[in-house]
C-alpha cells in the first residue's frame, strides 16, 4: 500500500490545516483544546489513516483546499488535483478518468464561498507533537465528551475521534470512553448512526 507523500504538500506549501479562527475553546490545556458546543472550524486533512473513497469525498477536500488556499493559482491547483489522484501517492483508493478529474477542479474553482465548506464538528482538538498516545487521546475524548447526557450527538462525536485516531469504532470502546455500559450505547444508536459506524470503519487503511 502507498504510502501518503504529504511531503508534495509541504515542499509547495500547501495549507491542508487549520484550527478554528473565531470560535474559542471552552477549556484549555497543554496537549490542545476543547470546544464545549463543539467547531465546525477546524480543518486538518490527512489526519486519520483514512483515505479518499468517493467521487463525493474527493469532491470535497479539493474544495477544503481550494478555499484554505486563497491565493493559489489555478493552474497549480489543478496540478494539485492531478498529485492527489494518482494512487501511487497514496490519497486516493480509485482512479478517476482525467477528463472527470477536471470537470470537478472546474466546478471546485467556480465554486462560490459565501459559506466555508462543509465540515464536521469537533469538541476535542489535540495540538500537533502533543506526545500522546493514541489510547491517552481516546481516554481524555472520553473523560471531556463523556461529561453529558448520552444522546446521539455524544455517540457521534465519538466514533469520529476515534477515527481520526486511526482505531476502528466498536461499541464496546464507545462505551468505555463515554462510561456507559454497551447495552446503554446500543440503545441510543439509531440505525443511521450504525450505518456510519460501519462507513467509518470502512475508510481506515489496512494495516502495514
Amino acid at each position: 500500500m502507498s504510502h501518503r507523500k504529504t511531503d508534495y504538500l509541504h515542499r509547495n506549501r500547501i495549507i491542508y490545516r487549520r484550527q478554528p479562527i473565531t470560535d474559542q475553546p471552552s477549556e484549555q490545556f497543554e496537549w490542545g483544546d476543547f470546544y464545549e458546543r463543539g467547531t465546525y472550524e477546524c480543518y486538518e486533512l490527512f489526519r486519520s489513516k483514512a483515505k479518499i473513497t468517493t467521487y463525493r469525498s474527493l469532491k470535497w477536500h479539493l474544495l477544503v483546499l481550494w478555499y484554505l488556499n486563497e491565493d493559489m493559482d489555478k493552474d497549480i491547483f489543478k496540478h494539485l488535483a492531478k498529485f492527489i489522484c494518482d494512487k501511487d501517492n497514496g490519497f486516493i483508493t480509485f482512479t478517476i478518468p482525467l477528463k472527470l478529474l477536471y470537470k470537478i477542479v472546474s466546478q471546485v474553482v467556480t465554486h462560490d464561498f459565501d459559506q466555508p465548506p462543509k465540515n464536521k464538528i469537533r469538541k476535542v482538538i489535540f495540538k500537533d507533537g502533543c506526545g500522546l498516545s493514541i489510547s491517552e487521546k481516546l481516554s481524555i475524548v472520553g473523560q471531556l465528551i463523556g461529561r453529558s447526557k448520552l444522546d446521539e450527538k455524544t455517540i457521534y462525536q465519538c466514533m469520529l475521534d476515534i477515527n481520526d485516531n486511526g482505531e476502528k469504532i466498536t461499541i464496546r470502546m464507545i462505551a468505555v470512553l463515554l462510561n456507559f455500559s454497551q447495552r446503554t450505547v446500543h440503545r441510543n444508536m439509531c440505525n443511521e448512526l450504525k450505518q456510519e459506524k460501519q462507513r467509518l470503519n470502512t475508510t481506515l487503511y489496512e494495516k502495514i
